[in-house]
């Protein structure tokens, strides 16, 4: 068997987006369904440009579990490895209030949620092996045993020479305190070949709060890292390599519906890129357009751009 480009482990969520573009979440009456989720959205946007790529999670046992299993067979992702939720855990749900293009807000419900009853048993190691990257979701670290799911799912990959890569999506609802989540991060960060966050969320990590980016990833780099990217919104992103080359990404510009959505949209881009062996410049350039579109568009998920239109993007603004 081929291997997979991407398995992605974490969260399968429920977004539910404001219609009434341009009003407070008090007066909005009517919203749209989509499925969400960092490494949901990572996992379909890297499909929807081609990448053979499988989820490993798990979903309640329900009309919502079943929606988003349904949705991503349709869009190409393996879902073999998501299980169903038997203690009646449900799945997340997320309320989007789209008050301008400027001020995006997000109101989760976190409680007991399926994604983080992801037991370690149900981290297959022969699916992991068979992969040529490992993409672990920040928000999967905030608890039991979705923890412990994760820390198998890196040991399995660090064993077997699968490309570990850490996409920070941090979401404070879901720890306890800022402490426990830079203890986490840490840990996973010195032990993952590739980084990826915006400049807050690598800041989660206390020591790093006092540090410029090239002496967070230089920090990184005395560890498994051989590559940091530090995405800072439309001032861009740096990228750093472990041999010393350094590369500064430019955002696009966009006709923004709404902010979120832009760092999954990112990262599926700058991934497609790396796999498809492009350089980091033109990885930065496939992010950063990537993030443009969808930004552009009420979803997230259904929102991922083709590598067309991405090409098409980045040269009309070259």
């Amino acid at each position: 068997m081929a291997k997979k480009d991407i398995v992605a482990i974490g969260r399968v969520a429920i977004d539910l987006n404001s219609i009434e573009i341009n009003r407070p979440m008090e007066e909005t009456e009517s919203f749209r369904k989509y499925v969400g989720g960092s490494p949901v959205n990572i996992s379909v946007g890297a499909s929807k440009l081609g990448l053979d790529v499988g989820i490993i999670a798990n979903v309640s046992d329900d009309q919502h579990g079943r929606f988003a299993i349904n949705y991503l067979n349709k869009v190409g992702v393996d879902t073999s490895q998501i299980a169903v939720d038997k203690e009646g855990h449900k799945i997340g749900l997320t309320f989007t209030e789209i008050k301008s293009p400027t001020e995006s807000n997000i109101l989760m419900y976190r409680e007991e949620v399926a994604d983080l009853y992801l037991q370690p048993q149900d981290v297959s190691e022969d699916y992991i092996k068979n992969a040529k990257n490992l993409l672990i979701s920040g928000t999967a670290l905030a608890k039991s045993p979705s923890r412990e799911a994760v820390i198998k799912s890196l040991q399995i990959a660090k064993d077997n020479n699968v490309n570990v890569v850490f996409e920070l999506d941090y979401r404070p609802y879901s720890w306890i305190n800022e402490e426990e989540t830079s203890l986490y991060y840490k840990l996973v960060a010195e032990q993952s070949d590739v980084i990826i966050g915006t400049r807050d969320e690598f800041d989660m990590i206390q020591s790093f709060k006092s540090l410029s980016d090239e002496e967070i990833a230089y920090k990184l780099f005395d560890y498994m890292p051989n590559l940091v990217v530090i995405k800072h919104g439309v001032q861009g992103s740096n990228a750093y390599k472990k041999d010393g080359n350094y590369y500064e990404g430019k955002a696009f510009k966009a006709n923004v519906v709404k902010t979120f959505g832009a760092g999954d949209s990112y990262a599926a881009a700058f991934l497609y890129a790396l796999v498809k062996g492009k350089p980091i410049s033109t990885a930065l350039k496939y992010g950063a357009a990537s993030a443009a579109i969808v930004v552009s568009s009420h979803s997230s998920s259904e929102a991922m751009p083709s590598s067309l239109d991405i090409e098409t993007l980045i040269e009309e603004q070259s």
